[in-house]
């Protein structure tokens, strides 16, 4: 008893051509897409500044905006760095200017390491307001279990 079920029943006929598929796969599309969603999602939060700074704890709200700030980090040894490239703390306004093209508009985010003398961080925040930047925050670490808003 033979039976025929791979073309629905109906009798095979010789000759017969098979037309090509109008559709594109993707499949292997999708696969790829995956996979690279995964990478960025697992790299992104490694492409931060990369100055290590052991920031302190804070029980204020995140702050969101759409334009990117430029980050003022100083770390253990009082060393001042503007995104990751040192600076002399008298050279540090001169660069802020020259890098924003003098536009007081500009939000600057100053990072600082909790163990060095809140003198360090008074001098470069006067730096700054000295260049004519207002838009001036200061960046620490929420506490655990803090959910950001």
């Amino acid at each position: 008893m033979a039976m025929n079920v791979g073309n629905g029943g109906r009798a095979a006929r010789r000759g017969t051509r098979h037309r090509p598929m109008a559709e594109i796969n993707v499949t292997p599309f999708v696969d790829v897409m995956l996979v690279l969603l995964v990478v960025f999602m697992v790299t992104a939060p490694l492409l931060t500044v990369g100055v290590p700074v052991d920031l302190p704890k804070t029980k204020a709200a995140v702050i969101s905006s759409p334009d990117e700030p430029i980050v003022i980090s100083i770390d253990a040894q009082n060393r001042v760095f503007i995104q990751e490239t040192a600076v002399p703390l008298e050279n540090l306004a001169v660069r802020l200017m020259a890098i924003t093209g003098a536009n007081p508009e500009t939000r600057i985010f100053v990072r600082a390491d909790k163990g060095i003398a809140y003198g360090t961080v008074m001098e470069v925040m006067g730096s700054v307001a000295e260049a004519g930047f207002s838009k001036v925050s200061l960046l620490a670490n929420l506490p655990a279990g803090k959910k950001k808003k």
